[in-house]
């Protein structure tokens, strides 16, 4: 579930996700994603490349979605978001926040 967690809340940034519910929804789509391209790469034909684009499409929106949910989570606006811009040290404060745990209650809701 934690998965498929994300695209029932397709694009809801309010909430919090919890460390599982982000880490296994970046895994897996990193998986898909990566069993994707290979496939593409590989066939020598431009169709598979079209199924890449179009679940990086219906991915798009989940995958903003979670991250800021996750933030939310230790206590972080979605704005944090914003640490991506800059460049190498942005990447690395981002992915420590996404390891951080939990907050207790907090601005975004209740402890999950």
């Amino acid at each position: 579930m934690p998965f498929i967690g994300p695209f029932l809340k397709y694009a809801d940034f309010s909430g919090r996700a919890t460390r599982l519910e982000y880490w296994t929804y970046v895994l897996l789509n990193s998986v898909i994603t990566w069993g994707l391209l290979l496939v593409g790469l590989s066939s020598g034909s431009w169709w598979p490349m079209v199924l890449v684009f179009l679940y990086a499409l219906a991915t798009f929106l989940p995958t903003w979605a979670v991250w800021v949910r996750r933030l939310h989570d230790t206590g972080r606006s979605g704005w944090s978001l914003l640490w991506s811009l800059v460049p190498l040290f942005g990447a690395v404060i981002l992915f420590i926040f996404t390891l951080l745990g939990s907050d207790d209650d907090n601005e975004y809701g209740p402890a999950p």
